[in-house]
């Protein structure tokens, strides 16, 4: 069986990737991972080293938009709007979650749409949080992300306070991605999954 194969995306290839595992399938047989958070959480690259190991395929929605649109996500929200952007955004969201199998990185912003956070119900929904200190060298905190202008860091506080609740609503489960290296984060999610997937044994016994 050959890898999972990515669509393009703004992060390159992970390098030392964690090695195929046997598929974990968590409760109720759900092999579409979704994973949710806010920027410099590190979705993208822990999505494709959980795609790697869970042997699916990795989405990307925001490379899915960018592919779609033919322009970079910045570029969408300084010529056509936020609004313009969230429709593609929930398109992307629809088409990566009618697979039957993957590992879909939703956008930061994605879990704002009503119609997503219900969708998000039937699956199997993995939160990565950061803290500031730790998600600002990942992703810099600059212009290049369109909802971070102004001042970066008192912005991305805002956009946390606003999407925390909405983030921990949705999740199945939770990781911490401070001081951990990508390949250790993507372990505790494995290691999630593979709890849901014992629990869901558990009750099919009972």
């Amino acid at each position: 069986m050959t890898g999972p194969q990515s669509e393009p995306s703004r992060h390159g290839r992970p390098s030392d990737p964690v090695q195929p595992v046997q598929p974990v399938q968590p409760e109720g047989g759900d092999r579409l991972i979704v994973i949710i958070g806010p920027p410099g959480a590190g979705k993208s690259t822990v999505g494709r080293r959980l795609a790697l190991a869970l042997d699916v395929p990795f989405i990307d929605t925001d490379a899915s938009i960018e592919a779609t649109t033919g322009m970079k996500i910045p570029e969408i929200f300084i010529d056509h709007g936020e609004a313009y952007f969230r429709e593609r955004e929930r398109a992307a969201v629809i088409t990566a979650l009618s697979r039957e199998s993957g590992v879909v990185s939703l956008g930061g912003g994605a879990v704002l749409d009503p119609e997503t956070r219900r969708d998000l119900a039937a699956h199997t929904v993995v939160l990565l949080m950061a803290s500031l200190a730790a998600a600002a060298p990942r992703v810099g905190l600059t212009g290049s992300r369109p909802l971070l202008l102004g001042s970066p860091r008192r912005e991305w506080l805002r956009l946390m306070r606003e999407r925390a609740p909405i983030y921990r609503g949705c999740a199945t489960i939770t990781v911490d991605t401070d001081d951990v290296e990508p390949d250790g984060v993507t372990r505790r999610v494995l290691d999630g999954l593979a709890d849901l997937s014992r629990r869901g044994d558990r009750k099919d016994e009972d």
